[in-house]
């Protein structure tokens, strides 16, 4: 006798599902533009500044670059580069900077490394003075400078009362600038690089004494591969730096005829404060000033890419 089989509900086989049925339920336009407006909503106010204070300016930096009395067209441009003194501000403010920052490098990675060795007590102490000399610039600093290396000044006169015939640079010369620089660049330097001696870990120079290594093998196969991009994107932040500092530079070299060192900044606020039917150099200065700075953060940018692989 054929025995029949009772089908259960849990047993029956479910029927065919559509598509739709396991895809979530499809937004409007309108909410997703909703949801767009509530995620950027909290940068907004950070987005309408950046609008403001630096792309609308340097984009009306760019246009007025291409616009003379006469319309727009690249002569401002041509007229710029050909002309003498504009020359000499570019080439000497590249100059200075390259000089500043490598003096810097020398100097403040050695520095460097000796503080990220400290103590930490000892370490807060030093980091608090380096943080007070990296934010004292400007007519501030070149006050200072004439106060301690002027013709007069308190270092000067302590030298050459011991029967050194000793005469400090003027502070309007090229080495002038350099020691203004340097005074607060060197703080600055030591800043930025202090958190990137901690890459160097001390396990590993154990392991190059396990491995019998001497110091000098360290540095050169361990030590200086890992740091170098580090210190050479501090050296393209220092660069960056000097090459746009304005209230120092017109405190120790002077604006206008008295201007001994030319310099961009002090070639594009000679020109805005003096000479107003020529506003258009100052747009291409300012111009050439910015692209060199882009450059130089595209180049520090690529160059931590390069650094920071050793922490993946």
């Amino acid at each position: 006798m054929a025995t029949h089989e009772t089908v259960t509900p849990d047993r029956m086989t479910p029927g065919p599902t559509r598509a739709g049925d396991l895809l979530p339920p499809a937004r409007s336009a309108f909410g997703r533009l909703r949801e767009i407006a509530g995620l950027w909503l909290p940068a907004l106010p950070l987005i309408l500044v950046i609008a403001l204070l630096l792309l609308a300016p340097a984009l009306s930096l760019v246009i007025g670059s291409f616009r003379d009395a006469s319309g727009f067209s690249i002569d401002p441009w041509i007229r710029v580069i050909t002309r003498r003194g504009d020359q000499a501000a570019i080439l000497t403010s590249l100059a200075l900077g390259a000089t500043v920052a490598t003096l810097c490098t020398l100097v403040g990675a050695p520095v460097a490394w000796v503080i990220s060795r400290m103590l930490p007590g000892r370490r807060a102490a030093w980091l608090a003075l380096f943080t007070v000399a990296g934010n004292f610039g400007g007519i501030g600093l070149g006050f200072a400078y004439y106060a301690i290396l002027g013709t007069v000044g308190m270092l000067t006169l302590a030298i050459q009362g011991v029967g050194i015939d000793w005469v400090p640079p003027r502070p309007s010369s090229f080495g002038g600038l350099v020691i203004g620089y340097l005074y607060t660049n060197v703080p600055l330097f030591v800043l930025l690089t202090i958190p990137s001696m901690g890459a160097l870990r001390d396990d590993w120079w154990e392991a190059a004494q396990v491995a019998s290594a001497t110091r000098a093998q360290f540095w050169r196969r361990v030590g200086l591969p890992v740091l170098a991009p580090f210190i050479a994107a501090g050296w393209l932040l220092i660069f960056t730096w000097s090459i746009g500092i304005y209230g120092l530079a017109y405190a120790l070299a002077g604006g206008g005829a008295a201007m001994t060192t030319p310099l961009i900044t002090l070639r594009i606020g000679d020109i805005l404060a003096t000479d107003f039917t020529e506003t258009w150099r100052a747009n291409v200065l300012s111009v050439i000033l910015m692209a060199i700075a882009i450059l130089s953060l595209l180049a520090y940018r690529v160059t931590l890419r390069r650094a920071v692989r050793w922490f993946r």
